[in-house]
């Protein structure tokens, strides 16, 4: 069986910052998982397809895990510089710098599993556009319509690759 880990990340403090972990909450529930309370519990790898873990940021001691995977899904919220409302995409090495040192993106992280483990996973990239990033838990209108259709695209992409 195909191994697969969807990583969500962003601030769930920061309305739409956090749709990822509304994403993952709603696609655990169709899955038949634990639920958190809340982002504090979080979600974290337990050797399950998928697994599901959230974080705040990607950091390269995550290359490691990652690794273990034959396939990684990236869910992200991202703003208006995207078109799309939703969108998801493959995902392809690049070495890229940052500004923060401690900060990298999905397309590093796998330049990192290719030259530290020399393992290729599958990856992409679901991303749903923010529109607000008060500090809030709750995410505004606009991001809850997204989330059902992020699901679904998860979905359609797990039943697809399985």
């Amino acid at each position: 069986m195909t191994s697969t880990l969807i990583i969500g990340y962003g601030n769930p403090d920061r309305e739409d910052d956090g749709l990822a972990w509304h994403v993952l909450v709603e696609l655990a529930a169709r899955l038949g998982r634990r639920i958190p309370g809340a982002p504090e519990e979080g979600f974290f790898p337990e050797g399950l397809t998928p697994d599901l873990w959230f974080v705040l940021q990607l950091v390269p001691e995550m290359a490691e895990d990652f690794a273990k995977y034959d396939r990684l899904c990236f869910v992200d919220a991202h703003t208006g510089d995207i078109s799309e409302e939703i969108w998801l995409r493959t995902v392809e090495e690049s070495q890229s710098a940052s500004a923060f040192t401690h900060h990298v993106t999905p397309a590093t992280c796998l330049a990192l599993v290719h030259s530290l483990y020399q393992k290729f996973p599958e990856a992409q990239l679901l991303s749903m556009r923010g529109e607000a990033f008060r500090f809030s838990r709750e995410l505004s209108p606009a991001g809850q319509n997204l989330v059902n259709p992020a699901v679904e695209l998860l979905q359609n992409w797990l039943e697809e690759q399985s």
